[in-house]
């Protein structure tokens, strides 16, 4: 649609100041590069636009880690380690973790935590390696040194407009932002037929368990099945998750699926239909929390306790890197010699009404990630890390979930500190000094038997 444009006038922008690593987003990728980055003893810098960390698990209300473990040879084990031990961690002494519990159809692990909790584990996880968070800070482009260098991002904040530099980059804004606004290539699935769909998280409170039986989360997705068929209700998706969290008197709810007027899914990038999701996810929300109150045991009295603060975007712009994660990398187990981390996830594709789950075809199950998945094409002073890393459509339906992020995030650190010690692009980054300080510092890198992996066996 073609807009009116006027001219702003020139304008001096003030830079707030110059650092070895700045970090565009504080999602699960992004605060793992700035602890990893800040533990090498570089001066760090992570802009995140709300007024805390976490991304998906907090501003998104997902409030559960999936990712961490994979179903190898038929044992269920966690896989992510490194940085997340730590995190996980601090998490569990402060009983801000629930023990891993079998989801999707009882094939694989995930793991619900405090929302709160996060929050403040995260600060530390960040703060405690000397780097530094600038919350409140939207990122809005780019200022190029030459054609594949950036020389800074530029800001919106409550102080006014502001710029940042640094010799090294990490894009771990969920959208590829930097990238995009660098002039790196990206691709994005069409609306239709093709990109996820979004979903509004909300939690509902005051469960009886007694009622609520072993299994209410099967007793819910039956219900609403049985309702839909009858043609009493129409839901916007199928296979509903609504599960326990740390306390089980507090229920997670993602059964919601946000669409436009012409039924292609939200985009994360555009503002006007993210307004459009959010008025949507809303009552989505509060429409299947009434069948649920009224119909499933247990939910009688509950209530909803929490809305997520923004829709939770699953996909919008993959950059094409030096390498795409697909699909058959996915389900075929595959190995690089560039690993810097593993995923198990399956394949969790949200198309139009539903979920679509495609299982690992090998026993091993999990495939490992190639450094060269972060490295944009053009660019030589940016990583890009998270669910806009170098992947296709159906690579990116796996491994954009929290465990791979935390690994991308955890090795992007790592490799900024070695590009700036050698003074070369991250494209020419010593792969293999990378590999060793990852595993020197308790990652795992699918290059030994899982089981063999102190704290791989779920708690």
């Amino acid at each position: 649609m073609a807009r009116e444009t006027l001219t702003e006038p020139s304008r001096q922008t003030p830079v707030l100041g110059e650092y070895d690593v700045v970090v565009v987003g504080g999602g699960p990728a992004g605060l793992m590069a700035a602890a990893s980055a800040g533990r090498a003893g570089r001066s760090v810098l992570l802009l995140e636009r709300y007024g805390f960390l976490g991304g998906a698990g907090t501003a998104g209300g997902l409030s559960t880690f999936c990712g961490l473990h994979a179903r190898v040879h038929g044992e269920d084990l966690r896989v992510i380690h490194g940085l997340a031990d730590e995190l996980l961690d601090r998490l569990g002494r402060q009983d801000g973790l629930a023990r891993p519990h079998l989801t999707i159809n009882d094939g694989i692990l995930a793991q619900a935590f405090d929302i709160s909790l996060y929050k403040l584990v995260a600060d530390e996880l960040v703060t405690g390696y000397g780097a530094r968070i600038l919350f409140h800070a939207l990122a809005v482009g780019v200022v190029m040194a030459d054609d594949d260098r950036i020389d800074a991002v530029l800001l919106e904040t409550k102080s006014g407009r502001m710029a940042v530099r640094a010799g090294m980059f990490v894009d771990a804004s969920g959208d590829g932002d930097v990238a995009a606004w660098a002039g790196a290539p990206y691709e994005k699935s069409p609306g239709v037929d093709g990109m996820l769909y979004p979903s509004l998280m909300f939690r509902i409170n005051a469960v009886d368990l007694g009622r609520a039986g072993e299994a209410p989360w099967r007793t819910a997705e039956r219900l609403m099945d049985e309702a839909e068929a009858a043609g009493t209700h129409h839901f916007p998706r199928k296979k509903p998750i609504v599960r326990p969290q740390r306390n089980p008197l507090e229920w997670r709810a993602n059964l919601t699926q946000l669409s436009n007027p012409d039924g292609s899914a939200v985009d994360g990038t555009d503002v006007v239909q993210l307004t459009h999701g959010e008025l949507q996810g809303r009552a989505q929300a509060f429409d299947a929390f009434g069948f649920i109150k009224a119909h499933v045991p247990g939910f009688e009295d509950s209530y909803v306790v929490d809305l997520a603060p923004q829709i939770g975007i699953r996909e919008t712009r993959r950059i094409v890197g030096a390498y795409q994660l697909s699909e058959d990398d996915v389900r075929d187990c595959r190995d690089f010699d560039d690993t810097i981390g593993v995923n198990g996830w399956p394949i969790e594709a949200h198309v139009a009404g539903t979920v679509d789950f495609r299982w690992q075809r090998q026993p091993r199950g999990f495939n490992q990630l190639p450094y060269r998945m972060m490295v944009p094409r053009k660019l030589a002073n940016l990583l890009v890390v998270g669910r806009c890393a170098s992947m296709t459509h159906a690579g990116q339906s796996s491994a954009r979930v929290t465990g791979p992020c935390f690994a991308m995030g955890e090795a992007a650190g790592v490799a900024a500190d070695v590009a700036l010690a050698t003074k070369v692009a991250v494209g020419d980054v010593d792969v293999a000094a990378v590999q060793a300080r990852l595993e020197q510092e308790g990652a795992y890198l699918g290059r030994s038997d899982a089981s063999a992996v102190p704290g791989a066996a779920p708690a």
